[in-house]
């Protein structure tokens, strides 16, 4: 298949099975699902009944003081003990080899590419790290909330996109599912589409 490219009348040879497959929902869930939780710190930690300072001994006789039964100072019920049911550190990760992984990237690019969102260019780069010039070279594209794939990470282009709040600028070796699809447009150079079809094909 071709894509075509922007304000060119030239069109991208590129293969079907990376620009074209069919969409596969139930595996782009799982993927994005495991992306997200595989960031997730889960370095929540309270302090149990047993890790909490004190309460080693009775606090009163367990008859004939017409308080209530207590073992420990310690206990959940009291005022500074332990939490029932404490938060301990763990691993959120979710297992997903590399096939699957490059099948949901194929399923995503082949379904932007389907639904117009996903554009090509020849080369994209700025003169210098300047906003306002970035800002005049997405006016082109229509959108100011787009993601963009380059081959090699530029400095120039990144330093220009920081301060965009819904600008973000990536290498081939950066792209994930969660980038992808957070962006109303991706628009990736012709290197970039040729590294991203030798990693996907």
């Amino acid at each position: 298949m071709e894509l075509q490219l922007h304000s060119s009348t030239e069109k991208l040879n590129v293969a079907d099975t990376v620009f074209g497959a069919a969409f596969n929902e139930p595996l782009v869930h799982q993927v994005v699902t495991a992306y997200l939780a595989g960031g997730r710190a889960g370095t929540a930690k309270q302090k149990t009944k047993a890790e909490v300072s004190g309460g080693g001994r009775k606090p009163w006789k367990q008859k004939g003081t017409g308080q209530a039964r207590a073992g420990s100072i310690r206990s959940p019920l009291w005022r500074g003990g332990g939490k029932t049911h404490a938060a301990v550190p763990r691993d959120h990760s979710q297992k997903v080899n590399r096939k699957m992984y490059r099948g949901a990237l194929r399923s995503i690019v082949s379904e932007l590419n389907r639904q117009g969102t996903l554009l090509v260019t020849d080369s994209f780069a700025v003169s210098g790290p300047k906003t306002k010039g970035l800002l005049e070279k997405l006016a082109a594209f229509g959108t100011q909330d787009i993601l963009i794939v380059t081959d090699v990470l530029e400095p120039n282009l990144y330093l220009s996109a920081r301060n965009l709040p819904h600008v973000n600028v990536i290498d081939v070796e950066a792209i994930n599912p969660v980038a992808l699809l957070s962006f109303d447009k991706v628009l990736l150079t012709a290197p970039a589409v040729k590294l991203l079809e030798s990693w996907l094909s």
